[in-house]
């Protein structure tokens, strides 16, 4: 890919290449060459009143109420290379969505903060490979996301107030190969997850492909502790069993015996690596905020889940109870799934509504 202009890394970075870098932003917002800085109306308008032309004008958006705002629509072909963002307002309340090429429906379909790892609304450092949130409510997405026709991305505020985004979408026009797949994302919630069902992480998936990452947003609805669940992904025609079956919660997110530290040293330790982190831990004030809440990632950057016709993926709510038992839990449980497919693709299931994405 590294000859297309897809992407670099240390070993080729000195490569050339005849890709052609765009950008998408408030300031420019068609990518078009030479044409960023122009506006001469906008956000940055008053503050920029005495200046003029070319300073700072339009660098960011107000979006409606129920205003769905295209961030960028690309007819060409090419590849995302990187996305910044800062929102503002409830995260959950912003959906993002993205479409590929001639397909009607997104590939990607998310909110907001789910998408970056930041479901329960509040900013938690995450530094890694192709995701990184940094202060106050920096959201960065490295993600390649080759497309060979078109890429339309869009906002959707579904609160009652107006938001306000700054955006910069970085890509390239290039050639790109045959056989690289479309990026997908996925969002699910329940809340609470019923006696002994089994959370699904995703269940739809039809095509052939790679499984790269698991994002969960985990609110503990009980004592003790909540991780002794197994993730599984089945591939392929898989029934009852699944080829992969992993051992644990934490030991799915590249930790080991349940994140703890022990009381004298802090409890729950929280890490951010490149490919998994437990980077959020919320803990109860004792006060409203009761309960315990975790934002936890798995990037399967070294280790994709490659699949040829259809991937599920599922994983158990499991804690303890009396007699060294296990007990099923019935916490609140959101996720992002996200993997690379060929199209068509199938429709993601039905977002839930405003009031069952609120996190409370």
């Amino acid at each position: 890919m590294s000859f297309n202009g897809l992407g670099l890394h240390l070993g080729n970075i000195s490569q050339l290449s005849n890709a052609k870098s765009r950008s998408i932003s408030p300031e420019n917002f068609t990518g078009d060459k030479g044409k960023g800085g122009m506006a001469i109306e906008g956000t940055g308008a008053e503050p920029g009143r005495e200046l003029g032309r070319g300073w700072k004008i339009s660098p960011s958006v107000h979006i409606a109420p129920g205003e769905t705002f295209t961030l960028a629509d690309i007819n060409d072909e090419g590849a995302i290379q990187q996305i910044w963002m800062t929102p503002t307002g409830n995260w959950r309340f912003s959906i993002l969505r993205v479409y590929w090429d001639d397909q009607e429906h997104p590939s990607i379909e998310c909110p907001v903060g789910d998408f970056f790892a930041m479901g329960w609304g509040k900013f938690a450092q995450l530094n890694s490979l192709p995701v990184c949130v940094n202060p106050g409510s920096a959201f960065n997405c490295y993600w390649e996301m080759p497309f060979k026709k078109r890429c339309r991305i869009t906002m959707t505020n579904i609160n009652v107030d107006p938001m306000v985004l700054y955006y910069q979408i970085n890509y390239t026009l290039t050639t790109v190969p045959q056989d690289c797949a479309y990026f997908h994302a996925q969002f699910r919630r329940t809340n609470p997850l019923p006696y002994k069902d089994i959370y699904t992480i995703a269940d739809d998936i039809e095509g052939q492909g790679q499984y790269v990452g698991t994002y969960l947003a985990w609110g503990v609805n009980n004592r003790g502790w909540w991780g002794e669940g197994e993730i599984k992904f089945f591939l392929d025609g898989d029934e009852e069993f699944p080829t992969i079956c992993g051992t644990g919660t934490e030991d799915y997110f590249c930790g080991s015996y349940n994140f703890d530290l022990g009381k004298d040293k802090g409890g729950y330790a929280t890490f951010s690596t490149h490919q998994a982190g437990l980077h959020q831990v919320i803990r109860p004030d004792g006060l409203y905020s009761s309960q315990q809440r975790f934002g936890m990632y798995r990037w399967h950057i070294s280790d994709p889940v490659r699949f040829e016709s259809d991937l599920k993926v599922n994983i158990q709510a499991l804690g303890w109870k009396s007699g060294r038992r296990y007990l099923p839990l019935q916490d609140d449980i959101a996720s992002v799934a996200y993997w690379y497919q060929t199209l068509p693709s199938a429709p993601h299931p039905e977002l839930p509504t405003k009031d069952k994405l609120e996190v409370n």
